[in-house]
């Protein structure tokens, strides 16, 4: 797998507005927001999508929703509530070939399955 352009910006190649990150993960402003609140998650390791995950990464998957949580808390959309998604192919909307999950909020969301 080529550098996913999520590499590009754990790696200082490209800039972000980084709200959160350590050994594991990375978490930015997504360019095109659905919401007031929407930032990326992503593992700084490369896992194209859900498909290749393995069992060796599901602490790596809980540590992202973990830091979800986290970020929720820090821009108070804690309880007013939040979204967290995550893609799987060009189908469902992922553009871009490195495994992330979608943190969206402050604003009432609405259900959108089609």
């Amino acid at each position: 797998m080529a550098s996913s352009i999520f590499t590009k910006i754990i790696n200082r190649e490209i800039p972000a507005k980084i709200e959160y990150e350590d050994e594991l993960a990375i978490a930015f402003h997504d360019i095109q927001p659905h919401a007031p609140i929407h930032i990326l998650i992503v593992p700084k390791k490369e896992i194209e999508t859900l498909n290749q995950a393995t069992i060796e990464d599901m602490n790596l998957l809980g540590h992202c929703l973990l830091i979800a949580k986290k970020l929720a808390v820090l821009k108070n959309i804690d309880k007013s509530g939040y979204r967290i998604v995550m893609n799987c192919n060009r189908d469902a909307g992922q553009t871009v070939f490195h495994l992330h999950f979608h943190l969206l909020g402050g604003k009432q969301l609405q259900l959108n399955l089609g």
